[in-house]
């Protein structure tokens, strides 16, 4: 399994801190148009955003089959994801949908163990039931609970797949993938299917998608063209199971961000979740430099019979 280096904890923070501060945009946007035109119209922008970086790091559009290839599939998954998400937030709250669809971070280790084959440590484990318990006094208030509707569905499939992104990331970046091209065929992929989506299932409107603007373009080139990105590199130097949990942090930081910007105080409740949360990253930290110290200790040779 692949190890997590300073480099990669830096980008994936990052990645969650944008994330975080863009999930109020993603809700904005959805009052004025409909969920495949967002999509559609966000993974454009992403899109967009990196064509010229890909055009100057990789010299035009020099694309490998395999990077083709990959890219088709992860742009499908990502569709996915991305899609069953934004229809959330026509049933559920915002603060259940990022609480759901943090669920990837208990997801991919799950995979991992009953698809892979990977053994995860149980100190891991117990990292990650902590956040679970991190996220849910963050995101849900205890007194307002309601019964499951299908929003809450919806972002429950999408934690899903964006585990299935997360370690489809792991998988291809194994053969030294160009990371930026790959970022720039997904976000090409699931513009396509969003797009298609929306001229058949959507009446899209000129005058509501500039209402919708200012959300889709931050949540366009902020949160895809340059937080996806950044995911893709930062996994480059980062375990799957480490990434699930510092990417998940972006529920702490759209909290965080509410406060500074909305001037939002945060309540009691919220603070605990935060500090549970980033215990629960520093205790999967702990366990995989443990689980990395066991595995170069030398093995002592028994003795003959």
């Amino acid at each position: 399994m692949r190890r997590t280096s300073p480099k990669g904890i830096i980008l994936l923070l990052i990645t969650a801190i944008i994330w975080g501060s863009s999930f109020v945009a993603q809700s904005i946007g959805m009052q004025s148009i409909d969920a495949f035109t967002f999509t559609g119209i966000r993974t454009t922008l992403g899109m967009l955003f990196l064509l010229p970086f890909t055009l100057i790091i990789n010299k035009g559009f020099d694309f490998k089959k395999s990077t083709l290839k990959k890219g088709l599939i992860l742009g499908i998954v990502f569709s996915i994801a991305q899609n069953f998400q934004q229809f959330a937030f026509y049933y559920s709250t915002s603060g259940k949908i990022a609480f759901i669809t943090a669920f990837y971070m208990f997801f991919v280790p799950l995979i991992s163990v009953v698809f892979l084959r990977k053994k995860i440590a149980l100190l891991t484990w117990l990292s990650i039931l902590i956040g679970l318990v991190g996220l849910f006094l963050l995101c849900i208030n205890p007194e307002d609970l309601t019964n499951i509707n299908m929003g809450d569905i919806l972002a429950l499939i999408c934690a899903v797949f964006y585990a299935l992104q997360i370690m489809l990331i792991d998988k291809f970046l194994e053969d030294g993938t160009s990371g930026v091209q790959l970022s720039f065929m997904q976000f090409f992929v699931a513009a396509i299917i969003s797009i298609v989506a929306m001229f058949i299932f959507e009446q899209p409107n000129l005058a509501d998608i500039k209402t919708a603007a200012p959300s889709l373009l931050y949540s366009g080139i902020m949160s895809c063209g340059i937080a996806y990105t950044l995911q893709i590199l930062g996994q480059r130097n980062a375990s799957p199971v480490v990434a699930s949990l510092l990417m998940c942090l972006e529920s702490v930081f759209a909290v965080i961000t509410a406060a500074i910007i909305l001037h939002e105080n945060m309540l009691p409740r919220e603070l605990a979740g935060c500090v549970i949360m980033f215990g629960a990253i520093i205790l999967s930290q702990v366990s995989e430099s443990l689980a990395a110290k066991n595995q170069k200790q030398p093995q002592v040779p028994s003795e003959p019979i």
